[in-house]
């Protein structure tokens, strides 16, 4: 049974709070529950029946943790994930793995420097239609990559922005880009392979914030197909969509639902056995946006430590779509068309910005 912790008592907090604590995760316990603000801290305490901190240092020790999970904002996980490196314990940590480029690679160097495994959360990729994609992908059947595409049309209103301070700051949070939509954009890249290019415009249309809420952008990816990314927290009033398509030369298939998790369309020129009840079997009904791939996520995260396996998303494939979202905010400011392996001058992501 391993012992997990958690550092950040906030909204993601509670999902992985609430699958520990109930022992919906098979191998894996709640020891301990840590925040700066130690009334956060106390509500998680009582509500999930492990010891409250608010040093993650103590709590490390106190507890003889495993494992521990970053769930603070994004801004403070390299600071975090380098802290906690120092004990030498597998590291969960939320996305964005951090918000710029230079701390993701000191995370990685800290984590490798401590042998403290690095996990990053990209729970999207164990979704049952988005894992039977994958399968088709691995197996040719789609041929040549013609394009694929995101559309995350969810709702956030001022109030979830006025929550916390630290949301929809360059800073701490970032916009649609780097928040919502960052697992969409992992499944875009795991998909569709590496990015070449990317060209992206985005607004603040409907909250007071200093981030975006709306952002488009056109991609080409390395193999010649192109990428289309659709993203806004500006539908109204409720979620509306959280989707994936990918088509090629010899098939078509489209994820839908407001999580990924509506089989929507599976459509080959070559025909499996299996094809006519992929619709029925592979689509599932979430209560809310975060879906159900936290819990098979984490039993991932356990199956690799019990039995020393490699990771499906580690902190070097958790780099890949932050330079792809650094990339987008770079061409957002520059208003040009970004090429990847770059190194980035105008994107605010991770910076303070003076209003």
């Amino acid at each position: 049974m391993l012992r997990f912790a958690i550092v950040g008592c906030g909204r993601i907090g509670h999902r992985h709070a609430q699958l520990l604590a109930q022992k919906q995760v098979a191998g894996a316990e709640l020891v301990g529950v840590c925040d700066v603000l130690p009334e956060r801290a106390a509500e998680f305490s009582a509500k999930y029946g492990a010891p409250k901190f608010t040093d993650m240092d103590e709590m490390m020790v106190a507890t003889k943790a495993d494992v521990v999970s970053v769930l603070t904002p994004s801004g403070l996980h390299a600071e975090h994930v380098i802290r906690l490196a120092r004990h030498g314990k597998p590291i969960v940590c939320e996305k964005p793995m951090a918000l710029t480029l230079d701390d993701a690679d000191a995370m990685i160097r800290a984590c490798d420097a401590a042998r403290a495994r690095l996990f990053i959360v990209k729970q999207n990729r164990w979704n049952r239609p988005v894992l039977k994609l994958r399968e088709a992908l691995e197996r040719g059947r789609f041929g040549k990559m013609v394009m694929g595409t995101v559309r995350v049309r969810w709702c956030r209103p001022q109030s979830y922005y006025d929550l916390d301070a630290w949301r929809g700051t360059w800073r701490y949070d970032g916009g649609i880009l780097a928040n919502q939509a960052s697992h969409h954009l992992d499944l875009l890249e795991w998909m569709m392979g590496d990015v070449e290019t990317v060209f992206a415009k985005s607004t603040t249309a409907l909250v007071d914030v200093e981030t975006e809420d709306t952002a488009v952008a056109v991609l080409k990816f390395t193999s010649g197909a192109l990428g289309v990314i659709e993203a806004t927290t500006a539908a109204r009033p409720k979620d509306l969509e959280g989707s994936i398509s990918v088509m090629g030369e010899r098939g078509t298939v489209e994820i839908a639902g407001f999580a990924v998790n509506e089989m929507r369309h599976w459509n080959f020129v070559d025909k499996d056995p299996g094809d006519a009840d992929v619709l029925a079997n592979y689509s599932v009904n979430p209560p809310n946006v975060y879906g159900f791939g936290h819990q098979a996520y984490l039993e991932h995260v356990v199956d690799c430590i019990v039995n020393d396996k490699a990771a499906l998303v580690d902190g070097l494939e958790g780099r890949k779509s932050l330079e792809l979202i650094t990339a987008l905010y770079e061409s957002i400011e520059s208003r040009e068309e970004v090429r990847l392996r770059f190194r980035p001058k105008w994107s605010k992501l991770g910076h303070e910005v003076s209003k």
